[in-house]
């Protein structure tokens, strides 16, 4: 082999190497509280493990350490696509996505993020005493990730969290949807629906479970039994979460400074928001809300097959 040989050998080695190392792979390394759990830890992870074989897609599990702990993140998707991050909703975890991450991932770089106070493969390692703190644990997740500007996506609570982001980073996210947000653009009002959920606090876990699916989806039936298992062993679990209280509307003059692209989708049968959520939307400056029809607080669920087509013809 001459000289000029190996020398373009080399290079073409060295191209091969570097294309095959990701700059996501020193946070692959699966942390110790998942590797040496017990108890109803293991029980709830290996639930976690199971719903995720429903999203069919090739997937990558990272770890990310933050100041507040460690942040867990699904990855999905094209590379050199635009970003998209997942916001889910209370208690769900990123595995709720299983019936709409294949469809986002088709054309775009999909990253799902477990909220650290909740159930789910995040870890909490020191107090989280302020909102303000959630916010800089996302802000420290994003420059991780190198994510300069992407598109959100917020359910439920998600929601109301993806507004708040979005108030202090409208340059960085590009657009926002929200999925039934709640508490985002108005109070929940009272109805039959949040009585017996209240009512039913006084009985069994299992009783609690399946009138709160009643409330919540408009087809509980259609939600896998793999993914209602971990959200059962997960609500078992004792939530960090303190900040429920603080999950107030924002005021009209803080809705309509988002200046991005916003699209608000609700469901017919929504427990959590009514058609006054719709009405604020659509007078938003980039705003459009839409009523779902047959869908509940679930509708990602409830009519995957429609809410994935809007989300993509808004991405695109």
């Amino acid at each position: 082999m001459t000289l000029n040989s190996y020398k373009l050998l080399l290079i073409l080695s060295l191209i091969t190497i570097t294309s095959c190392t990701s700059k996501y792979d020193k946070f692959k390394e699966t942390p110790e509280y998942l590797v040496n759990a017990s108890g109803a830890n293991k029980a709830y992870f290996n639930a976690y493990n199971e719903t995720l074989k429903l999203w069919q897609i090739d997937f990558e599990e990272l770890y990310i350490p933050t100041s507040f702990g460690t942040a867990h993140v699904i990855v999905s998707g094209l590379n050199n696509s635009q970003p998209v991050v997942l916001l889910h909703g209370m208690k769900a975890s990123s595995t709720m996505w299983y019936p709409n991450i294949e469809a986002l991932s088709k054309n775009h770089k999909v990253f799902a993020i477990d909220f650290i106070l909740e159930p789910g493969k995040s870890n909490l390692e020191n107090n989280i005493e302020a909102i303000e703190n959630v916010m800089a644990w996302y802000n420290e997740i994003f420059k991780a990730l190198e994510l300069e500007k992407f598109h959100l996506i917020g359910a439920s609570r998600g929601g109301w969290l993806a507004v708040n982001l979005a108030l202090n980073n409208q340059e960085q996210i590009k657009s926002l949807i929200l999925l039934s947000p709640a508490q985002t653009f108005s109070w929940i009002k009272p109805s039959t629906d949040l009585l017996k959920n209240i009512v039913t606090l006084f009985s069994s876990k299992e009783k609690q479970l399946i009138q709160m699916l009643k409330s919540m989806s408009s087809n509980p039936a259609n939600i896998d039994s793999a993914y209602i298992n971990q959200y059962k062993l997960g609500s078992q679990q004792e939530s960090n979460n303190k900040f429920i209280t603080s999950m107030t509307p924002f005021s009209k003059n803080e809705l309509k400074s988002l200046q991005m692209p916003v699209l608000v989708l609700i469901g017919d049968n929504d427990v959590i928001n009514s058609p006054k959520t719709v009405e604020i939307a659509n007078t938003l400056p980039n705003g459009k809300g839409e009523i779902i029809n047959n869908a509940g607080h679930f509708l990602s669920i409830d009519q995957a097959e429609i809410i994935n087509q809007k989300m993509l013809e808004f991405l695109d």
